[in-house]
């Protein structure tokens, strides 16, 4: 994980009032990379986006989950070689490109959980509560929500804002998050309505 640039932006933050406990929303962006982008995402893009920048101006944290592999990574035998490590395949699109003050934290399977520092990262910032958008639903959307889950965070899924690999398991997904992990699922102007209370 790193912080974006070297100079970061102001980082205070509100909390937001969960019965009376003062807790933290984080917005967790998986896999808007230029190698994973077909036409049928395209269509999200300007939607997270927008999703982005009202995190930005709520000064909450927006943390970027990369696939980020080794040569001969293990996940290859499965999909192929795909966002290797350094490569352009493997940067954010440039329409959700990291600001200053934004995180990043890079990958090597499905979950942003696995062999990564994002649970000590947020713990450190007081997060309570993750906002998951991306890709893929089924793959490393669904994967990192169980997680966050099974971490004791609270869920919300900005159900416009993801995108399923084959599109026929995108409703199935999104019905199976709620009922096995109880995340919340909810339209991008409902979450960024909830930001500006």
């Amino acid at each position: 994980m790193r912080r974006v640039n070297t100079k970061a932006r102001n980082t205070s933050v509100k909390g937001l009032d969960y019965g009376g406990i003062l807790a933290l929303k984080a917005l967790l962006v998986i896999d808007m990379l230029k190698g994973f982008i077909r036409e049928q995402e395209k269509p999200i893009i300007p939607k997270i986006a927008k999703l982005i920048q009202a995190f930005r101006e709520a000064k909450l944290p927006v943390i970027y989950i990369c696939d980020s592999h080794l040569p001969g990574d293990k996940e290859f035998e499965l999909w192929g070689p795909h966002a290797l490590r350094g490569s352009p395949e493997a940067e954010v699109v440039d329409e959700l490109k990291p600001a200053e003050g934004d995180y990043m934290v890079y990958k090597r399977r499905y979950t942003g959980f696995f062999a990564t520092d994002l649970d000590l990262l947020l713990r450190e910032l007081g997060v309570d509560e993750v906002v998951v958008c991306g890709i893929y639903t089924e793959y490393c959307v669904k994967h990192t929500v169980a997680d966050a889950f099974f971490h004791n965070y609270k869920v919300t899924v900005v159900k416009d804002c993801i995108s399923s690999y084959e599109e026929q398991f995108q409703e199935f997904m999104i019905d199976y998050m709620s009922k096995a992990y109880g995340a919340k699922i909810e339209s991008l102007e409902k979450v960024i309505s909830s930001l500006k209370i």
